[in-house]
């Protein structure tokens, strides 16, 4: 028995995976998620030989992720049909990114385009065993005039859902995001959970200043809320990891760096290992078993 049921892991970039996971696996994650921006910029069969070959036994590729607007272009939705195609090199079952967005209409405008694109990927995604998981990311853009990706609120994922038979197509959730829009994540969480359309997670967290937001209101022209890497934000993790375990979820909790203002530069690995550790001792520490 061990705590691997949900693992904790991190992001990589693709094309810098072959360099960095040896660098940064020793620290101890458990799971990476591969990530592409809106192209991919280097070979996917060499660098899934030579990622598996440094994991060996200690981490898993949790997902393949190719992040850009499939909606708007074309060569999107080529990029990410190629990550199904290929995710099972890593041992992976699953694919994020953004849904997308026509830009500058409401979300509901992008409606017919995202059935038009996704549904013939969430087919083949289907067939090949491959789950697909839209990020909860807001991409600062609006109801009205949305970027890069509409699968940021509730009422988009109904409609999302509800667009085709989508059994494969889910949530990759993170509590920063919603909190970013003042939603309170952990009852989005419980609900999300009794639906199984949470795929994946990314460990970010944010800190929201309620006394600059109460001073100064929404559009005072002051921030309020910081993205935060788990340990430094608002968000209590334990309980995060309580409700997964209570809804039978299993699944890895990759750590979403490079965001955090504090925790930045030369100090980034510093904050993602410590939120590498948090999320363990959340998880509850090391595995104990009972006497016999």
């Amino acid at each position: 028995m061990s705590q691997l049921d949900i693992r904790v892991g991190t992001l990589v970039a693709m094309s810098e995976s072959v360099k960095n996971i040896p660098q940064i696996l020793p620290h101890g994650f458990e799971s990476f998620s591969l990530t592409f921006w809106e192209k991919i910029n280097c070979d996917i069969e060499s660098t899934a030989k030579k990622v598996l070959e440094v994991c060996g036994d200690k981490a898993v590729i949790s997902t393949i992720g190719f992040f850009g607007n499939p909606l708007q272009n074309p060569e999107h939705a080529v990029g990410f049909s190629e990550c199904i195609d290929k995710a099972h090199l890593f041992g992976a079952k699953m694919v994020s990114g953004f849904a997308g967005a026509l830009e500058d209409r409401p979300v509901n405008e992008s409606m017919e385009q995202y059935k038009k694109v996704w549904e013939p990927l969430a087919k083949k995604a289907k067939d090949k065993g491959i789950r697909i998981a839209f990020e909860n990311c807001d991409m600062n853009g609006r109801w009205e005039a949305p970027k890069y990706n509409i699968a940021h609120s509730p009422t988009a994922w109904e409609m999302m859902f509800n667009a085709f038979e989508s059994e494969n197509v889910g949530l990759e959730w993170e509590p920063c995001h919603q909190m970013n829009s003042l939603i309170d994540p952990l009852p989005q969480l419980r609900k999300l959970l009794e639906t199984g359309k949470i795929f994946h997670v990314h460990g970010k967290d944010a800190t929201i200043a309620w006394d600059v937001l109460k001073t100064y209101g929404l559009r005072g022209g002051k921030q309020f809320v910081w993205h935060r890497t788990p340990g430094f934000g608002d968000t209590n993790w334990t309980d995060v990891i309580s409700m997964l375990r209570m809804a039978k979820w299993s699944g890895c909790i990759d750590i979403e760096g490079w965001h955090d203002p504090v925790y930045c530069g030369e100090k980034e690995m510093t904050g993602q290992v410590f939120a590498l550790n948090y999320l363990k001792n959340c998880r509850g520490g090391p595995f104990v078993a009972n006497p016999k």
